[in-house]
């Protein structure tokens, strides 16, 4: 059975970011379909009109081809945070980053779609300290090689907003904890809203003098991991105090969390990311079309600050 025409496919579109941009895109009046490998993750889009969910694998060359019929762009938002170590980088990194991004230019290629959003990472670079920096670059080259398609490649720094797991993961912290013992606490980040992000990436299906480039995708504000930690603290309602660990010892606790069972936390290659500052080298470009991104400060305390009692209880009394 053939799919319905979609104006924008979204690979990896149930996570964080793709809702976003899902709701961004239908907004402006775009069909969507969303390409993940569990259709249940994708539950709060099902509401929403002009959006077709597919459940494939997008490591799956023959689904994924199948999932781009009928469409006339594409949007790559998978990425990995972790992988097992490898030269010269690691397995997860190696099929989310790497191969992927080749699967999809190919198969963009059979079906004639040429315009493609990827989303890398700041700090992306060929010898970057970090197997998920130097991953994130081998994925650009990849599509830049490709003269078939019509490439615009974005790469932001940390994303924050209400679903992130990043300000929640640090609020989360410190309502168990009664300190946080804190690895490469002045690493600098400069965080951008997954709104902006969102709207960015629909400015750039929009605007055709984007084709071709690379645009740095950041906030207003410069922050270090321990200003950041700080603020998820105090907007929770739950601020505790944060202890700098020294390189060697949160180079074991960085050991220690990546091989406990289940998902890891944090790891070894996180910190050589971390060496390099999450930084725009300006402010975002105007092709982008956010003249005026939002700050952490604006945001982070509409999400964060539900979850003070006070916060908690004035919600139980609007909802009543």
């Amino acid at each position: 059975m053939s799919l319905l025409h979609a104006d924008v496919v979204i690979v990896g579109g149930s996570g964080f970011i793709g809702r976003a941009l899902a709701a961004a895109l239908i907004s402006r009046d775009k069909s969507v379909r969303i390409i993940t490998r569990k259709r249940e993750r994708s539950r709060e889009l099902w509401p929403l009109p002009k959006i077709e969910i597919v459940e494939a694998d997008p490591h799956d060359e023959a689904a994924l081809y199948q999932a781009f019929e009928n469409a006339d762009a594409v949007v790559n938002l998978v990425g990995a945070l972790h992988s097992k170590a490898g030269k010269p980088w690691g397995p997860d990194f190696d099929a989310a980053h790497v191969k992927l991004p080749a699967r999809i230019a190919r198969c963009m290629n059979r079906r004639k779609i040429r315009r493609l959003i990827h989303i890398s990472a700041l700090g992306a670079a060929e010898q970057a300290p970090s197997m998920y920096l130097r991953s994130k670059a081998a994925g650009e080259a990849a599509l830049r090689a490709n003269q078939s398609i019509d490439v615009t490649i974005l790469r932001p720094s940390v994303v924050f907003g209400a679903e992130d797991q990043f300000m929640n993961l640090f609020a989360k912290l410190q309502k168990l904890l009664p300190v946080v013992p804190l690895a490469t606490p002045h690493a600098r980040f400069q965080p951008i809203a997954v709104t902006d992000l969102a709207n960015a990436i629909a400015n750039c299906l929009d605007n055709p003098t984007t084709i071709g480039k690379n645009y740095e995708c950041v906030g207003p504000e410069v922050l270090t991991l321990y200003e950041l930690v700080h603020w998820a603290g105090v907007y929770a309602g739950c601020p505790r105090p944060i202890i700098p660990l020294p390189d060697g010892a949160a180079w074991m606790q960085a050991w220690v969390m990546e091989n406990l069972p289940g998902k890891p936390m944090m790891s070894r290659d996180n910190l050589a990311s971390a060496s390099v500052p999450n930084v725009g080298s300006a402010p975002m470009s105007p092709d982008l079309g956010i003249p005026n991104p939002l700050s952490i400060h604006a945001i982070v305390p509409t999400y964060l600050g539900k979850e003070t009692p006070r916060a908690r209880l004035s919600d139980r009394r609007a909802k009543t």
